[in-house]
């Protein structure tokens, strides 16, 4: 089973602040989706409308068809994980798997022991004796042995160290390919988890900047290798997104797409054409909402 998204003209406010300012966004079911965007953006004030968490100021949220606020049997399908868990720091670690375990109706024990021998988590201890990358841990284990049908990740890993995120994400991939629902996975660490993505959707400002297939938005700008006289004939002139130099090598990331015609003359070059990386896109286009 997996469950769509979808908010139509949707506004959240606190006091006077606009957190999202009329967003329309559909998400199908069945996919990874990365959800990128600066500091305040909107990110988890969407994702909190969409978990059910918080009432929309205005505007419609669809999940599955249905509005998720004050809807229990719909919520039991959503799972939304922060870096925190939801407890008492007096809670230990094993009474909040238990707890999930009895709330979850997709729960899988087996596959949470698992993730807990993997994690090296020590259930036994109480929230407040873990530390900041153990309550990751045992977040993104609440998360994915829930096999919710919308399973949201809102930076629920950043406390985790690089091997256990590079962890995390195998077990996103593997357990979604075995598993197939509708994932959500709210980042900043975009170089790092952009591989897992079909869909990307870029908000800034409580707006949508972007939302596309992952090839579909790299395929926006050009990362052209070579020489470095020929690198900087070759995009003279251009939307410069990054620029590196290595002895007589310039690799320099462009924006925009070229011509079958540009192609022919890169490569008579030279030049080694690439896609441009989501990092550097990423931070373009919001540069652009902030101009």
């Amino acid at each position: 089973m997996t469950l769509s998204v979808e908010v139509r003209d949707l506004t959240i406010r606190y006091g006077d602040t606009v957190a999202v300012d009329g967003l329309t966004l559909k998400l199908a079911g069945g996919k990874i989706y990365g959800l990128l965007g600066r500091n305040g953006s909107g990110k988890t004030s969407v994702l909190s409308a969409v978990s059910a968490f918080r009432r929309a100021t205005s505007g419609a949220v669809l999940v599955g068809g249905a509005e998720p606020f004050e809807n229990a049997a719909l919520t039991r399908q959503i799972c939304f994980v922060r870096d925190k868990v939801d407890a008492q720091d007096t809670d230990h670690a094993r009474a909040v798997l238990r707890m999930a375990r009895a709330l979850r109706p997709n729960w899988d024990e087996e596959y949470a022991q698992a993730l807990l021998e993997r994690f090296d988590l020590p259930i036994g201890k109480r929230l407040g004796a873990l530390s900041r990358g153990a309550k990751s841990a045992l977040s993104v284990t609440l998360g994915l042995a829930a096999r919710a049908p919308l399973t949201i990740f809102d930076e629920s890993y950043l406390g985790m160290d690089a091997p256990s995120r590079y962890a995390f994400y195998e077990e996103v991939l593997n357990d979604y390919m075995a598993h197939p629902r509708t994932i959500i996975i709210s980042t900043h660490l975009i170089e790092e988890v952009g591989s897992l993505f079909e869909e990307v959707v870029i908000l800034d400002k409580g707006r949508l900047v972007a939302h596309d297939e992952t090839e579909a938005l790299r395929g926006r700008g050009v990362a052209v290798t070579g020489p470095a006289g020929a690198v900087a004939d070759f995009t003279a002139g251009r939307t410069v997104l990054g620029d590196q130099r290595l002895g007589g090598i310039r690799s320099t990331t462009i924006y925009g797409q070229l011509s079958d015609e540009e192609r022919a003359r890169a490569r008579a070059a030279g030049l080694d054409l690439g896609p441009v990386g989501l990092q550097d896109l990423f931070v373009h286009l919001t540069a652009e909402a902030h101009r």
